[in-house]
């Protein structure tokens, strides 16, 4: 059975709650598609709007992070049931700017990978290389832990719903986009490495995303390749060539 593509919006930290509602109405008759998920994931504030907003379109919302407890003295955090009561469907673990800039470590996105299936919340867990690690030959071998740790504990059932994002982190915002064949290579590997973990029936049926300055002209050739199902896409997320990305098989 083929993979449904998935092709989520990270829109960082930008957005007001008003600019939100304003963007989601616009992009709405831009990203409709029987072909594709289409995931809007939004900064905290934007949530409950932005639910509001997406209703009754084929846009589902999800969160840009979750803290891995339930409740408790964690200032500033978020619990997977707030953002289910809130009617998110997805949330991304583990981004390169997470754990760059707020120091999230392999164990800690495990730890929030099992709370997100503990609450039927769909993680869409990324990983990725930086400029040094890919120049050193490394860069499946970094991928290959980042994957076996953020996995750990997790089932084969419930590792076949995940979403797997591969950002190389020297693509992010910066207008390079690894080629299609780097892309294809380690969104391979990727999979290969989830058939030694569990099994080769969950590695067909796990979503491996690409991300890292994706574009309306480079999502169909990307979308094509065999291991490619989908793009996690930044900037571009933000504008009304996202429904182009959605689109990119018309």
């Amino acid at each position: 059975m083929a993979r449904k593509k998935i092709i989520a919006g990270n829109w960082k930290m930008n957005m007001t709650p008003s600019e939100a509602v304003k963007l989601v109405e616009e992009l709405k008759p831009l990203v409709v598609t029987e072909d594709a998920d289409v995931v809007f994931c939004v900064p905290a504030i934007d949530i409950i709007p932005v639910v509001e907003a997406a209703k009754g379109s084929n846009i589902a919302v999800g969160a840009e992070n979750m803290y891995f407890e339930e409740k408790g003295a964690y200032t500033g955090e978020i619990s997977p049931n707030m953002l289910t009561d809130a009617g998110v469907k997805y949330v991304i673990i583990g981004h390169s700017e997470r754990r760059e800039y707020f120091a999230e470590t392999d164990e800690t996105v495990n730890k929030k990978v099992l709370k997100a299936f503990e609450h039927n919340l769909t993680p869409i867990i990324c990983c990725g290389e930086s400029l040094t690690q890919r120049e050193q030959g490394i860069t499946i071998d970094w991928i290959r832990q980042q994957i076996k740790i953020a996995f750990l504990n997790v089932s084969a059932d419930q590792a076949k719903t995940a979403v797997i994002a591969y950002e190389p982190i020297w693509a992010i915002g910066t207008g390079k986009v690894a080629t299609t064949e780097q892309a294809q290579e380690v969104c391979k590997a990727i999979r290969d490495c989830i058939a030694e973990l569990y099994d080769k029936a969950t590695a067909d049926a796990i979503r491996i995303q690409y991300g890292g300055s994706v574009s309306a002209g480079s999502a169909p050739e990307l979308f094509a390749q065999p291991d490619i199902d989908g793009g996690l896409v930044g900037g571009a997320s933000l504008k009304p060539d996202f429904g182009k990305i959605v689109n990119y098989n018309k």
